[in-house]
């Protein structure tokens, strides 16, 4: 057991700040709005950890202490959230492509100033990052309680009032708002609250990478968190929680496949695609899920199935 934490302590721990990420972009679809900033305020996140563990908070012991881990966190959050309202004012003004659009500007706008700025490293970026824990599998400490924490909140957010009225401006906001519903306030909160996941899990992943670069933040990753929720699943969390996992462990998947040497040479072509074609297989399956998967593979149906009908 102890080696197999070892070999594959990371990808579970990655598998657990994936699902987080999908919760992250699932909450702005809950309105439906198709908002892809999530990346930026991961980056912010991640950013403001490494710097403040790096500039700030030091130590002369080997290890982070765990109460400033858990105050970048909360300083992400805040940071991220207050960036969030002010960004999601204006923007969810905009629908549908339009919105994908803006906050995929947003995004690009963040990278390109922490390519620029001195204090995010540039290009470089911040490395030498302390570690809180001796293993990486150890991170399951932090990540693992905030998802259970994050999936019981979701639970109970769609059967309120507010996850309720989120519902509704998704089905139909005109007549949500004829109901009494203020759907520009409901999309705020609704991005706000992603925004601030969000730049939970960017402080978590500062340290469980050791180093931080603009390459965290991309439209690249908007694509990957984007598949997370469409093919889980957009209609319920449980379809992030699994999108964010399976997803996040396909590229590990495809590559120990590409790199098993069951391909003749004839085929190292593909052998090689397996490996660094991710995007591409993402892309094709966001695709081929909303075609024959709309609500994606999870629906809200699987909480009704332990429910004996009368």
């Amino acid at each position: 057991m102890a080696e197999f934490f070892s070999t594959y302590g990371s990808l579970i721990v990655s598998m657990v700040l994936g699902a987080l990420l999908g919760l992250s972009l699932y909450l702005p679809l809950m309105t439906g709005q198709l908002s892809l900033a999530s990346p930026g305020f991961y980056a912010l996140g991640g950013y403001i950890a490494a710097i403040l563990s790096t500039k700030v908070f030091t130590s002369s012991s080997n290890l982070f202490p765990l109460h400033l881990l858990l105050l970048e966190m909360l300083i992400a959050g805040l940071v991220s959230g207050i960036l969030g309202l002010l960004v999601g004012i204006p923007a969810l003004r905009l629908r549908g492509i339009y919105l994908a659009i803006a906050t995929i500007a947003f995004v690009e706008v963040l990278r390109v100033l922490s390519l620029n700025l001195e204090i995010t490293g540039g290009a470089v970026g911040i490395f030498g990052i302390p570690q809180p824990f001796q293993t990486q599998i150890e991170y399951l400490w932090i990540a693992l309680p905030l998802l259970l924490i994050s999936m019981v909140l979701f639970y109970r957010l769609e059967r309120v009032r507010v996850g309720r009225a989120f519902t509704a401006i998704r089905e139909d906001e005109l007549a949500a708002g004829a109901m009494g519903i203020n759907p520009t306030y409901y999309k705020v909160l609704a991005f706000t609250l992603g925004a601030i996941l969000a730049g939970i899990v960017g402080a978590i992943s500062a340290h469980f990478l050791n180093t931080w670069n603009a390459r965290q933040g991309t439209f690249d990753a908007s694509i990957i968190y984007l598949t997370f929720v469409l093919i889980g699943g957009s209609r319920t969390f449980l379809g992030s929680v699994v999108g964010g996992m399976v997803f996040t462990a396909l590229p590990e998947v495809l590559r120990g496949i590409a790199d098993s040497g069951i391909f003749p040479g004839w085929l190292s072509w593909l052998a090689q695609f397996l490996r660094d074609g991710r995007l591409i297989i993402f892309g094709l399956l966001i695709v081929i899920g909303t075609i024959f998967f709309p609500q994606g593979l999870v629906t809200p149906d699987i909480f009704k199935m332990g429910k004996v009908k009368k």
